[in-house]
């Protein structure tokens, strides 16, 4: 087994109902083009207040690929 390297990108998601909703968004969205997703970690999380209820929901999240092997 070889060993893997990986190349780190950052994300920001969002979400109307939640911080877990967020980072799906942006892992679901980023799948459609990187390959070889492998491992998030979620960095920063904060939202927006609207008439004193959180209204939105913002997560930022490093996320590890594997490069492919030449």
């Amino acid at each position: 087994m070889s060993a893997h390297i990986y190349k780190i990108l950052e994300l920001v998601g969002s979400s109307t109902t939640g911080s877990d909703d967020a980072i799906r968004n942006a892992i679901a969205r980023a799948s459609a083009t990187v390959k070889h997703m492998d491992w998030f970690e979620v960095v920063e999380s904060r939202g927006h207040i609207v008439d004193g209820k959180v209204a939105h929901y913002q997560v930022t999240l490093k996320v590890g690929f594997r490069l492919e092997e030449s």
